[in-house]
């Protein structure tokens, strides 16, 4: 039996692209980079459904073009490698020095309380050292679940800071939500297009409406930097105008 990847999906709904729209900006980001390819809209296809676990270089190439995302990011069935984190207290999470894991759980796993697909809010809060003052990070989220897996990605105009997309892959163990989180900051903002990566842990509402909990990451001085996060159920729908019509500032 295949898994689906879910990841691809979220990342190309995030992207407001049909499976044919996506197809087409695979085949030209090959033309750019002077390695055309032949992806269709059956090959998106095979990716989503999980027929095609690990895509050939050529196409793994196009990929992270127009995602902006490393191939390992896109849930292919590819080694991923540990998180490694420095930063100036937004959570402390370039990747540049000593690698930092989130452990995995020893839990027996247990079927979601639920199915958590849709859209959400989420809604960080964090410290800059540089500025000397806490901010909020907000993005509208399409969270997309497939068993106890879930994962997710910010709409293209859907946060604060326009060109600073949101990606979440998490866990469900019955009311309790782990996993990782990576952001990459606007181009023209403050952090000048810096990646950054973390680890989340939130507890789910009796509602099943609301996910609160905390981040965490590691600042330049080696200390831990933590701040709340929440998600909030916005819709249950995924369709592409029920997208658009979020694909907006957070008010």
């Amino acid at each position: 039996m295949t898994t689906p990847n879910a990841t691809l999906r979220a990342v190309r709904l995030g992207l407001l692209m049909s499976q044919d729209e996506f197809a087409r900006a695979v085949r030209e980001a090959g033309q750019r980079a002077g390695q055309p390819n032949e992806a269709t809209k059956r090959l998106v296809q095979r990716w989503e459904s999980g027929e095609t676990a690990v895509p050939r270089p050529v196409y793994a190439r196009a990929l992270e073009s127009v995602t902006g995302l490393p191939i390992e990011s896109l849930g292919f069935a590819a080694p991923v490698p540990q998180l490694r984190v420095t930063g100036d207290g937004h959570g402390g999470h370039d990747v540049q020095d000593s690698p930092v894991g989130v452990p995995a759980t020893t839990a027996t796993q247990t079927a979601p309380r639920g199915n958590y697909s849709g859209i959400w809010l989420s809604t960080y809060e964090y410290f800059s050292s540089g500025r000397d003052g806490s901010f909020t990070g907000k993005h509208y989220v399409v969270l997309l679940q497939h068993g106890n897996r879930l994962t997710g990605r910010s709409l293209p105009q859907g946060s604060l800071n326009p060109d600073s997309p949101l990606t979440l892959d998490l866990q469900v163990e019955g009311n309790i939500v782990t996993g990782t989180w990576n952001e990459k900051t606007a181009s023209e903002g403050y952090y000048r297009g810096a990646r950054y990566f973390g680890a989340v842990q939130m507890l789910v509402e009796p509602t099943g409406r609301r996910m609160a909990g905390k981040w965490v990451g590691f600042g330049k001085e080696f200390d831990v930097n933590t701040g709340p996060w929440e998600l909030r159920f916005m819709d249950a729908d995924t369709s592409k105008a029920t997208i658009a019509r979020y694909n907006r500032t957070p008010e």
